[in-house]
């Protein structure tokens, strides 16, 4: 595996050291790490993707000042496209956040284009913002995920090293179906903080055999990378090894500082991420 703690970009970046919150709007503090780290040693190239998606950021201490000096508060929901040539370092991100505190907006919308602006200045595509009311409860109501759970399969691990061949079909017949397991476990690539996550996986081709899924899922447990680059090394993984005729990877990641990361790779344009929210979250 690539080691980036060494990467002149990561170290300029505020995660893992002491910082000073900001209560004013500081667009500034944003941190734009290029995707491309991680996919030169996929062997992804950026010219030809071999997916599409997004990843899916929910906020929920956002909070700003009225004309008149009043508090709002309100959850909000990032959207970036998987073809942006950078992510947002999330420490930065909650710093950035917070600096909206102690900032007056005439108006909710005001609020919206800044963040929308900010945000899709910061990795160079359009970043779609949603704000919801704090008594909105629809807006990312909890759901069971979908498929069969392999989580209660009756497997030894003797190896924590991610091993992608190791993955196998489970005979010839081709089939579609949908899996999913909340055994995910990933570490920070700074920090080695642990991050948590269910992960749901949807393919159609030869029948996967779920005991070794479940084994190299649980592999990346002491492993270091950021939730984006973990799905798609999973779904790399997966195409590469088990030459599957379509597929989805979705990571609904724990949150940590306020936010969380969901990232969704898919091998069709129209697909869109399962609405789901599980209750880890």
């Amino acid at each position: 595996m690539t080691d980036y703690s060494n990467s002149p970009e990561l170290k300029n970046s505020v995660l893992g050291k002491s910082t000073e919150y900001v209560d004013t709007y500081t667009p500034s503090l944003l941190f734009p790490i290029a995707r491309k780290l991680n996919r030169d040693a996929l062997g992804v190239s950026e010219d030809n993707l071999p997916f599409k998606g997004q990843d899916i950021w929910t906020g929920y201490e956002l909070s700003w000042l009225n004309s008149k000096g009043k508090p709002m508060v309100a959850v909000a929901t990032f959207v970036f496209p998987c073809q942006s040539s950078h992510i947002i370092e999330s420490k930065s991100f909650k710093l950035y956040l917070n600096s909206f505190n102690q900032t007056r907006f005439e108006t909710p919308d005001d609020v919206h284009q800044a963040l929308s602006k900010d945000l899709s200045d910061a990795v160079n595509a359009p970043v779609i913002v949603t704000l919801y009311q704090a008594d909105d409860f629809n807006c990312l109501p909890f759901s069971a995920l979908p498929g069969e759970c392999i989580d209660d399969l009756d497997i030894e691990i003797t190896s924590y090293d991610i091993d992608a061949s190791s993955l196998r079909h489970n005979g010839d017949e081709i089939v579609s179906e949908t899996l999913h397991s909340h055994l995910l476990k990933s570490n920070c690539l700074i920090t080695s903080q642990p991050d948590w996550a269910s992960v749901i996986i949807r393919y159609k081709g030869q029948a996967i055999c779920h005991e070794a899924l479940l084994k190299y899922l649980i592999s990346f447990r002491t492993h270091n990378e950021f939730h984006e680059q973990c799905v798609e090394r999973i779904y790399c993984d997966l195409m590469q090894q088990l030459n599957l005729e379509e597929l989805e990877v979705y990571a609904r990641y724990t949150r940590r500082g306020g936010l969380d990361i969901n990232p969704y790779r898919s091998t069709n344009q129209d697909e869109t991420p399962f609405k789901v929210k599980i209750n880890r979250q």
